[in-house]
């Protein structure tokens, strides 16, 4: 099974005449990078956040947001005025700048920080509804990134199988291309009467042994039949591996680019070339898995 890590997660609840937002949202990257927005009132349980969406999410560009807004007409909020005019002052600055006129105050009011709630302080049991947000939107960005992942595997799944079939085609034309190196030396020797009639059967045999032992590309077949095995194999582990399918992968070009440079047959380069462009897709799919 494997595991997107494309994700978004959302969870809502009301506590005390606030509604509380918690939304997660995850892209692809190689190391767990998470950025937060968190209230202000609780910026010091940034770490605990950090550390409860680490342990569920592995790794991804991970984005975590936490808004508390009131919904009760009686909420008392007021506005922070220096706050306000730095906002105001920099647009217009901006404005003037850019020759671009226009009325901020709209977009002054929502710049971070410009409306403050007189009356907000940390809660121990907001905080805990909080949390019990945090797990929800955990809960359904992992169902996001599981339902996406076996969107991916089916994708990838149908990918291998054309590798595979594409390899089977080029196995095809081996047999064709002995008998056209065959003709090849035969009409070299022919140019030449004096080589044909001294021609040795068994060193033309030997003549032709050396150069298909130059071209055969049986080893390079086993081999990257194993890895597409192995790729199936390990996307259906317990665990989405997306590293090591990624070491796959990079198996597998090596094995198609040696196909490639032994294939003298217009037939045979056809298929790498369509094995080639399959194996590119792969690649950039295992990027966006676990």
């Amino acid at each position: 099974m494997i595991r997107s890590m494309t994700g978004f997660g959302k969870a809502s609840g009301e506590f005390e005449g606030k509604k509380i937002t918690v939304e997660i949202k995850s892209l692809n990257s190689k190391t767990n990078d998470t950025k937060m927005r968190l209230p202000s009132s609780y910026r010091d349980k940034e770490l605990i956040v950090r550390n409860r969406v680490a342990a569920k999410l592995d790794r991804g560009k991970i984005d975590v947001f936490i808004s508390i807004e009131n919904v009760e007409s009686s909420s008392a909020a007021t506005i922070n005025q220096l706050l306000a005019k730095g906002y105001y002052k920099q647009l217009k600055e901006l404005s003037t700048e850019l020759d671009e006129g226009g009325d901020f105050m709209d977009l002054v009011m929502k710049m971070p920080g410009v409306l403050e709630n007189l009356s907000y302080e940390a809660d121990p049991e907001e905080w805990n509804a909080i949390v019990e947000l945090i797990d929800q939107a955990l809960v359904e960005i992992d169902t996001f990134r599981t339902e996406e992942g076996k969107q991916l595997e089916t994708d990838l799944v149908k990918r291998l199988d054309n590798i595979s079939t594409y390899l089977k085609e080029i196995q095809v034309y081996a047999p064709q291309r002995i008998e056209e190196k065959r003709e090849k030396l035969l009409n070299r020797f022919k140019e030449n009467e004096e080589d044909l009639k001294s021609l040795d059967q068994n060193r033309f045999e030997q003549e032709l042994i050396y150069y298909l032992e130059k071209l055969d590309i049986t080893e390079e077949e086993v081999r990257l039949n194993t890895h597409l095995d192995y790729f199936r194999k390990t996307m259906d582990s317990g665990k989405s591996q997306g590293k090591k399918l990624g070491f796959i992968s990079q198996e597998m070009g090596r094995e198609i680019n040696t196909i490639g440079s032994k294939s003298n047959h217009a037939g045979m380069q056809k298929h790498v070339v369509q094995m080639k462009d399959e194996l590119e897709k792969i690649k950039e799919q295992v990027l966006n898995i676990l």
